[in-house]
């Protein structure tokens, strides 16, 4: 991809992603994301031609800038969009697609002193919320969410939501909460009154494959609770059955009651009428 249309990339994703931003000049000198992100291609420039040294001394002074700590030995693909970026890390062979979105707090480290390939393989139009940590060489798939907090030890596979610690899969090519259709119709028309031309085939297979993905990482399942309310549902049948044993059991006691009470006075009858027959036999 030529530089300037990158860099239109870079900046065109900020406004799909970001309903805050206003303008091109406080994206370009007010998004600290977007800052780490063309330091970081500076910087893996220099470590691809073995400057690691310079290409070091850059990514810690664009950690010391933005908050954002990107190993330059990390490949990073287009489309990358690092909101509210401080304390991101990402490591030396973490691999990053197309179009990923990650929040602040986000980590994709190792898990120990392994040489090699030690970090995650993000796949295309990937979000990770925030604070999630994603662990070890595998694989997260693509059109994934990883929602806030949580820890990933194991591949994640395409189109899957993952939540808790350890991060385990609890949706699976669920349904869109929304119209993808409506939604790429309006934004098509919207990118069309800023003046890009859509009409290009390149340029709106462009745009297509980066609204292709999901911000919607608050509203993900929470096992945990659905757990919590089945056992709650289930006491609560329990109880209600409690009840209505309690109110069979009253009611055979009343029972039982009353029987005892006719037998009583069967006896009472009884006795009497043998008394009377006594004394006419006398």
């Amino acid at each position: 991809m030529k530089f300037f249309a990158r860099l239109k990339k870079d900046i065109r994703v900020i406004f799909e992603r970001d309903p805050a931003a206003k303008s091109t000049l406080e994206v370009i000198f007010c998004y600290s994301g977007l800052h780490a992100i063309w330091l970081h291609r500076i910087s893996h420039a220099l470590f691809k031609r073995g400057w690691i040294v310079s290409a070091r001394l850059i990514s810690n002074f664009c950690r010391f800038l933005t908050g954002i700590e990107i190993h330059p030995g990390a490949t990073i693909g287009d489309g990358l969009f690092i909101d509210h970026g401080t304390g991101i890390v990402i490591g030396e062979t973490a691999e990053i697609g197309r179009n990923v979105t990650l929040y602040q707090g986000v980590t994709l480290g190792g898990t120990g002193k392994e040489k090699g390939k030690r970090h995650p393989t993000i796949g295309n139009n990937v979000v990770i919320a925030t604070g999630a940590k994603v662990l070890g060489s595998f694989k997260v798939g693509d059109h994934a969410k990883i929602g806030a907090g949580s820890v990933v030890l194991k591949e994640v596979p395409p189109y899957a939501t993952v939540v808790g610690i350890p991060g385990r899969v609890v949706v699976l090519h669920g349904v869109r909460v929304h119209n993808e259709e409506e939604f790429k119709k309006a934004w098509l028309e919207h990118c069309k009154k800023r003046g890009l031309n859509v009409d290009d085939p390149k340029i709106y297979s462009e745009i297509c494959e980066e609204i292709d993905v999901d911000l919607c990482h608050n509203e993900l399942p929470d096992p945990e609770r659905e757990m919590i309310e089945i056992a709650l549902r289930q006491i609560q049948r329990l109880e209600e059955r409690v009840q209505e044993l309690e109110i069979e059991l009253s009611a055979a006691k009343a029972e039982i009651s009353m029987e005892a009470r006719r037998t009583s006075a069967l006896e009472v009858i009884v006795e009497d009428s043998d008394s009377k027959s006594k004394e006419k036999l006398k």
